[in-house]
C-alpha cells in the first residue's frame, strides 16, 4: 500500500511538473491573431495605429499593456511615441511626409515619427502644404483625364499647372521662412515633399514638377532658385511605352532556398519610387479608379496619397504547373536596387504544390522580411502592417480574413472588389491554399506578359 502511495505522488508530481512546463511554453495572441511580443521594440504601425514587432523571424504584435501604450518601455529605457503610435525619433532629419503632414525620420533601421515641437516645424507650414496638396491633386485628375482623351490638352493644362505650382512654391517657402526659427529645418515644396539642397534632376513629374534624389530620398527641385526654364520640358510619356522593349541585361547564376508568405494591402509598391535600380521605369501604380497614374512621385495611398498598388499586379497561372505574379522580397546579400524589378524563377520544395514552379517579379520591399523571404501578393492573402485597400476600394478590408493570412475560404473571394477576384481565385485552386510554402529560386529574365503590366524591367 505505502508503495502504491509512493507511485501516487511520484506521477502528481510528475503531472505537475510537465503543466507548469507547459504553462512557460504558452504561446499569447492579440487582438488581430498574431502572436504577442516577448519584447517592446516597435518596428511598424497597423493601419489603425496598433503597434508591431519582429521576433524569431516574424512579425508579432506589442503588448502595449505591458509596454505602455503611449509611453512603452524596453529594458528599462523609456520610449516615447507620437500621435500615430510609432516611436519618436531623437533627431530631426525628415525623410518622408505623411498624408495628414506628419513629419517622418529614419532611425535604427526603422521608421519615426518627427517631434515638431523638439524640431521647431510649425502648423502654418502645414496648412501651406495642405492647401497646395489639395490643388495638385485635383490638377492630376485633371491630367489622368485629358491624357485619355487628349494629348494636347494634357500639356497645356500641365503647363498651367506649372505656373499655379510656382506661385504656391514662393508662398509656401516665404510662410516657411516666416515660421521656422530653426534655419536648418527642412523646407517643403508644392506637393509637400522636401525640397532638394541641389539642382540636379533625375526626374520629372506629370505638371512639368522637377525632382531630385538626396540623402536616399526623393525631393523637389526649386526651378526657379536653379534657373530651370520648365516651359522646354516634356511631360513623361505615359503607358507601357517600355514594357516590350527589349533588354540586355544578364540575370546572376546561382540558386538559393528561401520561405514564402502572401499579403495584399493595396499600398504603394516600394518599387514605383525612383532611385532604386537600373530599371526602365518604375513600376506603375493606379489610382481609386484603376487608371495608371503619370506621376511617379504621387503619395502612397497608405499616408493619405492616391498611389495604390495597380490590381492587375496579382498571379495567374499559365498552365497546370507554372504560375506568373508579383512579391515583396528580400534576399541575403543584396538590396532594392539588385531586387527591385528582377524576375526570379520558384521551384516549390513542399507542400500540396512541390515541384511546381511560379516566376515573380519583385514589386516591393518589406522591412519586415527576413533572409531570403518572399511575400507573393495575393488579393485577399492578409492586409500584413498596412490597410491601403479600405481607402482605395471605400471598404472596411478587415472584413477580408484575417490580417495575417487572409480569408479562409474560397467563397470569401466573392465579396472582393471584382478586380481582386481572378487573384483570390488562383490561391484555391492551382495554389491549393497551401501556407507559406518553401521554395529554391534564382534570376531569370523577365517575361514580357509581367513587364507588361508593371511597365518595369532590368536595364
Amino acid at each position: 500500500m505505502n508503495f502504491l502511495k509512493s507511485l501516487a505522488i511520484v506521477s502528481l508530481v510528475a503531472i505537475g511538473a510537465n503543466a507548469a512546463k507547459f504553462e512557460k511554453k504558452s504561446v499569447k495572441y492579440g487582438p488581430h491573431g498574431a502572436i504577442m511580443c516577448n519584447g517592446c521594440v516597435v518596428t511598424g504601425t497597423g493601419g489603425d495605429l496598433s503597434l508591431w514587432g519582429w521576433e524569431n523571424n516574424t512579425a508579432c504584435e506589442i503588448d502595449t499593456n505591458k509596454c505602455g501604450g503611449g509611453n512603452g518601455s524596453s529594458g528599462g529605457n523609456t520610449v516615447a511615441y507620437g500621435p500615430h503610435g510609432a516611436i519618436m525619433c531623437n533627431g530631426c532629419v525628415v525623410t518622408g511626409t505623411g498624408g495628414d503632414l506628419s513629419l517622418w525620420g529614419w532611425e535604427n533601421n526603422t521608421a519615426c515619427e518627427i517631434n515638431t515641437t523638439k524640431c521647431n516645424s510649425g502648423s502654418n507650414n502645414n496648412t501651406n502644404d495642405n492647401n497646395t496638396n489639395d490643388n495638385n491633386t485635383n490638377d492630376n485628375n485633371t491630367n489622368d483625364n485629358n491624357t485619355n482623351n487628349n494629348n494636347t490638352n494634357n500639356n497645356n493644362t500641365s503647363n498651367n499647372n506649372t505656373s499655379n505650382n510656382n506661385n504656391d512654391s514662393s508662398s509656401s517657402n516665404n510662410n516657411n521662412t516666416g515660421n521656422t526659427s530653426n534655419n536648418s529645418s527642412p523646407k517643403y515644396g508644392p506637393h509637400g515633399t522636401i525640397m532638394c539642397k541641389g539642382c540636379e534632376v533625375t526626374g520629372t513629374g506629370d505638371d512639368i514638377s522637377l525632382w531630385g534624389w538626396e540623402n536616399d530620398a526623393v525631393c523637389e527641385i526649386d526651378a526657379d532658385a536653379c534657373n530651370i526654364d520648365t516651359s522646354t520640358i516634356q511631360a513623361p510619356s505615359s503607358g507601357n511605352s517600355s514594357s516590350s522593349s527589349s533588354s540586355n541585361y544578364v540575370p546572376a547564376k546561382w540558386v538559393k532556398h528561401g520561405r514564402t508568405t502572401r499579403y495584399w494591402d493595396c499600398c504603394k509598391p516600394s518599387c514605383s519610387w525612383p532611385g532604386k535600380g537600373d530599371v526602365s521605369h518604375v513600376v506603375n501604380t493606379c489610382n481609386k479608379r484603376g487608371s495608371i497614374l503619370n506621376n511617379i512621385y504621387e503619395r502612397n495611398g497608405c499616408e493619405g496619397g492616391e498611389a495604390f498598388m495597380c490590381t492587375d499586379q496579382q498571379p495567374w497561372a499559365v498552365n497546370d504547373k507554372l504560375s506568373y505574379g508579383f512579391v515583396a522580397g528580400h534576399i541575403s546579400g543584396l538590396t532594392e536596387k539588385d531586387w527591385c524589378c528582377a524576375c526570379y524563377k520558384f521551384t516549390f520544395t513542399n507542400t500540396a504544390i512541390a515541384g511546381k514552379q511560379m516566376i515573380v517579379q519583385v514589386t516591393n520591399t518589406g522591412n519586415d522580411l527576413g533572409e531570403n523571404h518572399f511575400d507573393i501578393q495575393i488579393p485577399g492573402g492578409g492586409l500584413g502592417i498596412f490597410d491601403g485597400c479600405s481607402t482605395q476600394f471605400n471598404v472596411n478590408a478587415a472584413s477580408w480574413g484575417q490580417r495575417y493570412g487572409g480569408l479562409i475560404s474560397e467563397d470569401g473571394c466573392n465579396n472582393l472588389p471584382k478586380s481582386l477576384q481572378a487573384g483570390c481565385h488562383w490561391r484555391f485552386n492551382w495554389f491549393k491554399n497551401v501556407d507559406n510554402p518553401e521554395i529554391d529560386f534564382e534570376e531569370v529574365v523577365c517575361p514580357d506578359e509581367i513587364v507588361q503590366k508593371t511597365n518595369c524591367r532590368r536595364i
